[in-house]
């Protein structure tokens, strides 16, 4: 027996089309609040003219209000919107396409967000929420988590409530830095988690790549090494995937292996790792923090990305990544996976 949703497909396509643009702009009123019907218009693609209509709708709905600032969700337009998420995953078949790609995956788990975080920011912030909500559910009494960085690790941070303090939780860098965005780097990430979350937080002042002399004489150093011996023992660690061209210039990658990455058609990187398109691994950077072989031991890895661009370079870490991985990712990424 069909389902009352593929019914409603079928019979009141128009009522659908209708139910997923009001539902697209609650999503970004709640994001975005207060704003703008302008800002709200660009980031929507519709028309002024034809936003007002539905924000008039909205508001005799009692679901936002305005004032001199902007437009917001009223406290029902928040129920309502997450009373709506679950019916918008099975109107996109959001559940589906989590299965299936768990399966082409081999990996313990995928959870997909609608939208594509190349075509707006809000879909990053839904990828920070999704990973807090996984992070709950996962943790302990005592937890170490391992924080690698990034913008969608910086998202992830400001997705975290106190809340998660009813465990006893301890934030540390999974690796040195990587380029010059202070605010992406691990260490800054950690501290705005654990100031969010009311918990605590280590530092890890070293540079993300070094020769292996400076590596031997770094390691030895007593607060390094004791930093190191947290980020091994962690119970769980929560890390991006990049484009391999996009990590080497951030890491201001020198000529040479600039050419090996492109010869030798480098697509994704993770922990210092720079793979094919076959999973092989191209080129690895001598590196200080965690490393890939790290992950066989540690019971909750939670790699995170999203971006139809970054289809490939999650498809090439994960035919090396640990089978007991979570994805979390975005419906873009999710799309072009799935047709391989």
């Amino acid at each position: 027996m069909q389902s009352f949703i593929d019914i409603q497909k079928r019979l009141l396509p128009d009522l659908l089309h209708v139910l997923k643009k009001r539902y697209s702009i609650l999503r970004y009123i709640g994001f975005m609040q207060p704003v703008g019907r302008r800002s709200l218009a660009v980031s929507l693609g519709l028309t002024e003219r034809i936003l007002r209509g539905e924000v008039d709708f909205l508001k005799e709905q009692q679901l936002i209000y305005t004032n001199n600032v902007g437009m917001s969700l009223t406290a029902e337009g928040k129920n309502l919107l997450e009373d709506l998420e679950e019916l918008m995953r099975e109107l996109k078949g959001i559940d589906v396409m989590e299965l299936e790609l768990k399966h082409k995956l081999g990996i313990k788990k995928v959870i997909i967000v609608p939208g594509d975080s190349d075509e707006s920011l809000l879909v990053k912030g839904e990828l920070g929420k999704a990973s807090a909500t996984c992070m709950k559910k996962l943790l302990t009494g005592e937890n170490i988590i391992a924080v690698t960085g990034g913008s969608t690790m910086a998202a992830i941070a400001e997705r975290l409530t106190p809340e998660l303090s009813k465990k006893e939780l301890l934030f540390v860098p999974a690796r040195g830095g990587v380029g010059e965005d202070v605010a992406n780097q691990a260490n800054t990430i950690c501290s705005n988690m654990a100031k969010n979350t009311n918990s605590k937080h280590r530092v890890f002042y070293v540079p993300d790549q070094v020769s292996s002399q400076i590596y031997q004489s770094l390691i030895k150093e007593p607060e390094i090494h004791e930093v190191l011996k947290l980020i091994k023992s962690a119970s769980m660690v929560i890390h991006g995937i990049g484009d391999a061209i996009t990590m080497a210039e951030r890491r201001k990658t020198n000529p040479e292996i600039q050419q090996k990455l492109e010869s030798g058609k480098a697509v994704g990187e993770a922990f210092g790792y720079y793979f094919n398109e076959s999973g092989e691994i191209v080129h690895k950077v001598s590196t200080i923090g965690l490393q890939r072989e790290d992950l066989a031991t540690i019971p909750n890895v939670i790699a995170v990305a999203g971006g139809s661009s970054k289809a490939k370079a999650i498809k090439a870490y994960l035919k090396q990544a640990p089978s007991a991985t979570i994805l979390i990712t975005d419906e873009g990424a999710a799309k072009r996976l799935l047709k391989g």
